[in-house]
């Protein structure tokens, strides 16, 4: 392995919030709870991603992704390397906001196979190559069939992991069996992440490097064992902190993400839970139940 790929794999190996996007009342972006939620997620994170879609990036503009960016950028913790996300269905429009976007300090962008156009493969491995062409730092791919209405399948993946500036991928199918072409057929220094939470250990068990989370922000604590146990071979360890996470996962998409989430870090009091429409904040019954999970879990 090149001494490059031996710093970005070590960048990159572990856990990386995909950060939430915490706003005031008024739905303006909330950089004092902001502060809060890089020191809370920082007791579990390797690293952090900025602006995916977790962090409601769909309903951000462009000025504001670039404050997000340079307050994270200024307000690290522990000065971990940062991941931008830089997605989206318009090819050149994703161009423009790479050129747009001052990526110094930036690691890696993350980018997500275009949404609703639902492109053929050809089209999905044409698009990526003029990000990755584009790009001035690495780009990580990420496959999210659920939000895209689209599958990238292992083949294509592989195709672009031959590209020089393609480091990795977040791959976020479900699919083991996809995982596991990938991983037999990789170039060595091609990074697979887990974009999946709960199926990260069996991923690990593949060769995942790690995970790009969304239970992180809420639960880095628990989350970071997990993933540092995974890691290190000991699964009956680590199983015992996904078995904790099971129950609570699904209320964190129940009414979508990052709905629930932001209604966790709520009962945290790291930050609000307001989201942009057309999502709304959690419903009373979710809360209570969020709630009650924390408490019986002991979940932090």
């Amino acid at each position: 392995m090149s001494e490059r790929f031996q710093e970005i794999t070590k960048k990159f190996t572990g856990v990386g919030p995909a950060l939430i996007t915490p706003f005031k009342e008024d739905l303006t972006v909330d950089r004092e709870a902001l502060e809060k939620l890089l020191i809370h997620t920082a007791k579990g994170a390797d690293y952090f991603v900025v602006q995916g879609t977790t962090g409601e990036s769909a309903t951000t503009t462009l000025k504001e992704k670039q404050e997000i960016l340079a307050f994270v950028k200024t307000h690290n913790p522990k000065n971990l390397p940062i991941v931008f996300g830089a997605g989206g269905n318009n090819t050149e429009a994703v161009i423009d906001l790479i050129g747009q976007m001052d990526l110094s300090g930036v690691d890696a962008i993350l980018s997500a196979s275009p949404h609703y156009n639902k492109p053929s493969q050809e089209g999905i491995y044409q698009h990526f190559v003029k990000i990755a062409d584009a790009s001035p730092v690495p780009v990580i791919l990420y496959n999210v069939p659920g939000r895209t209405a689209s599958n990238m399948t292992a083949e294509t993946t592989l195709r672009l992991a031959q590209h020089e500036n393609i480091i990795g991928i977040k791959e976020a199918s479900g699919d083991l069996g996809q995982c596991m072409k990938i991983m037999a057929n990789k170039p060595e220094e091609f990074l697979l992440i887990s974009g999946d939470d709960l199926l990260t250990n069996a991923m690990i068990t593949l060769g995942a490097v790690g995970v790009i989370s969304v239970l992180a922000n809420p639960f880095p604590e628990v989350f970071a064992e997990m993933i540092q146990n995974a890691l290190k071979g000991d699964f009956a360890k680590s199983n015992e902190n996904l078995f904790k996470l099971l129950p609570i996962n699904p209320l964190m998409y129940e009414e979508s993400n990052p709905i629930g989430a932001k209604e966790a870090l709520k009962l945290q009091g790291v930050c609000d839970n307001y989201v942009r429409m057309p999502l709304l904040p959690a419903s009373d019954n979710l809360s209570n139940r969020i709630k009650e999970m924390i408490k019986q879990y002991e979940l932090k």
